[in-house]
This record gives C-alpha cells, sequence and structure tokens, in this order.
C-alpha cells in the first residue's frame, strides 16, 4: 500500500466504522437498543477497531523500517566497496609509477621492494572485499579474521581484549567501525614501526549504555601536528565516526606509540 493509500485510510476508515455504527443505531436500533447499552458498544467498538487498528500501523511501520535499514545497509556496503576500488586503485597506481621509475634506474632491490608493496595491496584489497557484511558473518568474526590477515600480512603481533556486545550496531554502522579500524591499523604498519597492538572493546551493560573501541600500539608514536593530517585518513575516520554519533581522538602516548579511540553512547538495537 502506497503511502498516499495509507494516510487516507488512516483517516476514513475510524470515521466510516464508528460514525456508521451510531447512524445505524439512531436510525435503526433506537427502540431495540437503549442509551447505556449504545454507548457501552461503541465504546467496546472504538476500543477493538483502535487495538486492531494500532497493532497493525505498528506492523506496517515495522515493515517498511526494516526495509529502509536493509537499503541503507546494502547502500553503506556499495558505498565501502566503491571506496576500496578507489583505495586500491589509488595505491597500486602510486607504487607502479615508482616501480618504473626504479627500474629505469635499475634500481632493482628497490623494484622487488615495489612489487612486494603492490602485492601487499592486492592481498588486502581482495580481503577486504571478502569482509563486507554481505557474507553473512558476524561482525566480531568478520574483524576477527580480518585482523588476523593482517597481522600475518605485517608481521605485527594483535592482541584483543573484551567481548563484543552483540546487537549495538546495525550492519551500516558496522561498516563504518570497520573502516575506521582498517584505516587505523594501515597507519600502523605505515608509519608507526610497531611489532604489537592492542585492540580493546568496552560496553557499559549497567550504565548509559556507552561504549570505546581503543587500539593502541608500541611505536614511535604520532606527532600532534599530524593528528588532523589526511596523509593517516584521519579526517575520514572522523566523518565515519560522527555517522557512529561517536568521538574519535588520537593521541600520542608517553611511554611511546600512538593510541586511536573512539567512543559513544547506544542501547543494543536487539536482545
Amino acid at each position: 500500500m502506497s503511502l498516499q493509500r495509507l494516510k487516507w485510510f488512516t483517516i476514513l476508515l475510524p470515521a466510516i466504522v464508528i460514525g456508521g455504527f451510531e447512524l445505524i443505531r439512531h436510525e435503526f436500533m433506537l427502540h431495540y437498543l437503549s442509551m447505556e447499552a449504545g454507548n457501552f458498544y461503541i465504546i467496546a467498538l472504538t476500543l477493538l477497531l483502535s487495538y486492531w487498528f494500532s497493532n497493525w500501523m505498528f506492523r506496517k511501520i515495522e515493515r517498511m523500517n526494516a526495509t529502509l535499514a536493509e537499503e541503507q545497509s546494502r547502500r553503506a556496503v556499495y558505498e565501502e566497496r566503491e571506496r576500496l576500488a578507489r583505495e586500491l586503485h589509488d595505491n597500486i597506481a602510486q607504487v607502479l609509477f615508482f616501480l618504473n621509475v626504479q627500474l629505469k634506474q635499475g634500481k632493482t632491490e628497490e623494484a622487488r621492494s615495489a612489487v612486494s608493496e603492490i602485492d601487499h595491496h592486492l592481498r588486502q584489497a581482495i580481503f577486504n572485499l571478502r569482509s563486507l557484511p554481505e557474507d553473512g558473518v558476524s561482525f566480531p568474526d568478520r574483524l576477527g579474521r580480518w585482523l588476523r590477515e593482517w597481522s600475518v600480512l605485517s608481521g605485527v603481533e594483535v592482541d584483543r581484549q573484551g567481548e563484543w556486545t552483540a546487537g549495538l550496531f546495525h550492519s551500516s554502522e558496522e561498516v563504518q567501525l570497520f573502516a575506521i579500524v582498517q584505516e587505523a591499523f594501515t597507519n600502523i604498519r605505515k608509519h608507526s614501526k610497531a611489532d604489537r597492538v592492542l585492540l580493546v572493546w568496552e560496553y557499559d551493560y549497567d550504565g548509559a549504555g556507552s561504549w570505546r573501541l581503543t587500539v593502541r600500539d608500541n611505536g614511535v608514536g604520532m606527532k600532534p601536528a599530524a593528528a588532523d593530517s589526511s596523509k593517516y585518513g584521519i579526517p575520514m575516520m572522523r566523518k565515519r565516526a560522527a555517522e557512529l554519533d561517536a568521538d574519535l581522538t588520537v593521541r600520542r602516548l608517553e611511554s611511546g606509540g600512538t593510541e586511536l579511540r573512539l567512543a559513544g553512547r547506544k542501547e543494543r538495537v536487539m536482545p
């Protein structure tokens, strides 16, 4: 049913049923139905009609919301695929240009390194495409698999703490969260010179539903001036964090390394 028909149905149905009953009662049933009994019946009819109509309307709204959520999740997946394709194209184009220059100069070791970099980008891009929500795998399983693959490719050890809170995010939100984690770990591989990364998930079940995702490495540490640099993809991560109604902070640790923290408040969308 279209929205226009639904609107007119909502307007006319109660008026027709209740008004029709009152018209019939006053025209044909006054000799058989007392005023008190008629009032009781109209109250009961109104209650039954309201109960039936409210249930029907809320089920209709729930189905429409589910459809919209599914479309939003599908659109988020497509947008993420497009982003990965653009990122793969840009990265490989840069490395191929560097490889061409090195080969012309006869620098075989540098060229070999460039080929290895291309191989890494291709492997990571293929895995990223496989790890999107369409494969039906839960978010923590998808994230765990991606982290294991990343650790093998980068040679950096990854520790995880905290049990993921099921039902907290919709699929489209999980895409945004996953992309932030990917960007953070890409920065670690490229810039940190770390050999160990800690990823911590925290959720406050007893409080106001506050959650935190922390990524901490033991590398050289990001300089304060680079905290908003597009080189590290931080503006894009902040934009994705805003989609989650969350705050993103990046700081250099006194003990060495960099900490990225994503924090927000959200109640679970399902039990």
